[in-house]
């Protein structure tokens, strides 16, 4: 490797896929690989403090203006007033092609490219260029395979709550309701379906797959995945892993009420449902009395917008209870000593860092492939517990009694024993693969020496 690597990074504008591939740059650059990342200008201010005292160089494009559906000023999912906006917005990107490929002219040559999978554009780009592409979706292989695997019985009428078994993963079963639309419509179509369909044929012409997991986790799935689609997959997580914590002078308040907590040796659930979650009313109703009539210590956080009413609420939870509004950071938190639970919405990043910090899961899924990787939790890795609904259906509504009896078993039952139990082997093998000489910084190794040694031919 004696010539300069130089990588070209594109993040998706939503936090969730961004802050995976910061500990991804950060990481190849500790290996003296030259990295430049494109964002756009609403989102640069995060990008210069997230990545402050790094020699990452950050390149700003235009984001599309006067896009029809599109609130004037809107560059990152989290500010969409609605998820049903999200075709537009990964359409809209497109639109930054032109910038994307007159900055690319400028810059030194490039080895590869690392770009989401929303922004299947960019292979276009690539190849104009001739620089391999490698696609990131922060999806792990499980789901990724399962999702491929099930295509064919999600076209036949099996119905929603029906559990099947996985064609190529016969000892798997689920259900039509564990995956989100457009994937669970018997004939799919519209705007969503053809955004993926087209991400999809984008992702497959491209050179590699990054996922953000690791080979003994996710062996069987990985190699059924290069086994049934292409590109191949490469398993190179978790990035989270590879992150060093900033040292920070002050600490937050949700902090500072934790150690109290860890002082009075008492275990805290931390509740949070991502950036994404549309939570109705009346589910958010049952959160709170699930919360006050389960005695369990917790620490919430959750999105102004949806707290409706002052119900004296926060006030009667006060000495077990915190309720937090701003943006906190969750890996400080997961792996605060008071923090002996999550319960989560199963968003893959959450996931993945609740294994790091060998926290159990209390799984709620919400959308996207949260359902597929609740069931990976609760039933193939056994690291949690599943949040109750009142008809048993993997999309019913949450009862309060529901949440409580959920809750109290991870914190204090047999199953939230065995769970944490599982999670701290897991936990251990998780942070033993980016280790040099581990699996994932073994792949990662492999897979810059092939690429460099292609682009050298």
């Amino acid at each position: 490797m004696a010539c300069t690597i130089h990588v070209v990074v594109f993040p998706f504008m939503s936090k969730g896929h961004t802050i995976p591939i910061f500990d991804l740059a950060r990481f190849l650059l500790r290996r003296n690989i030259s990295i430049t990342i494109f964002t756009t200008p609403a989102n640069r201010p995060f990008f210069s403090d997230s990545l402050s005292g790094t020699d990452i160089s950050i390149i700003e494009i235009p984001f599309p203006q006067n896009i029809q559906g599109l609130p004037p000023g809107v560059e990152s999912t989290d500010k969409l007033p609605s998820m049903s906006l999200f075709p537009t917005f990964v359409n809209a990107t497109k639109l930054m092609k032109p910038h994307f490929e007159k900055a690319l002219e400028s810059l030194p040559s490039v080895t590869f490219m690392i770009t989401d999978g929303f922004l299947g554009w960019t292979l276009d780009s690539a190849n104009k260029f001739g620089i391999p592409r490698l696609v990131y979706f922060g999806l792990n292989a499980f789901s990724l395979v399962l999702t491929i695997s099930a295509a064919s019985v999600l076209r036949t009428q099996v119905s929603d709550d029906e559990l099947f078994e996985v064609p190529d993963l016969p000892w798997i079963k689920i259900t039509r309701n564990d995956f989100d639309l457009p994937f669970r419509d018997r004939e799919p179509k519209g705007p969503l379906f053809d955004l993926v369909k087209e991400q999809s044929m984008a992702t497959s012409k491209s050179y590699g797959l990054l996922v953000n997991s690791f080979y003994e986790l996710e062996s069987v799935y990985v190699e059924c995945c290069n086994r049934i689609s292409s590109p191949k997959s490469w398993c190179i997580g978790p990035l989270c892993a590879f992150h060093e914590p900033a040292r920070v002078s002050e600490k937050p308040s949700y902090i500072k009420w934790l150690d109290r907590m860890l002082e009075q040796g008492k275990q805290v659930l931390y509740v949070a449902f991502g950036t994404q979650a549309e939570l109705s009313p009346e589910q958010f109703k049952e959160i709170k009395i699930g919360l006050e009539k389960s005695l369990v210590n917790f620490l919430w956080v959750v999105r102004r917008s949806v707290d409706d009413v002052e119900d004296g609420f926060e006030n009667r939870v006060k000495n077990r209870g915190l309720v937090v509004t701003e943006w906190v950071n969750q890996r400080e938190i997961l792996s605060h000593g008071s923090v002996q639970g999550f319960l989560s919405h199963c968003g893959w990043n959450s996931v993945i860092e609740s294994i790091c910090a060998k926290v159990p899961i209390l799984a709620w899924p919400m959308m996207a492939d949260q359902h597929l990787n609740a069931r990976m939790v609760v039933e193939v890795i056994k690291i949690g517990v599943r949040a109750e609904t009142c008809d048993g259906s993997v999309r019913g509504f949450v009862k309060w009694e529901g949440l409580e009896k959920s809750a109290k078993e991870l914190m204090e039952g047999d199953e939230g024993k065995e769970a944490r139990k599982k999670v701290m082997e897991i936990g251990e093998a998780a942070i033993n693969a980016v280790k040099e000489g581990g699996s994932s910084w073994q792949t990662l190794n492999e897979l810059i020496l092939e690429l460099t040694e292609s682009k050298s031919v």
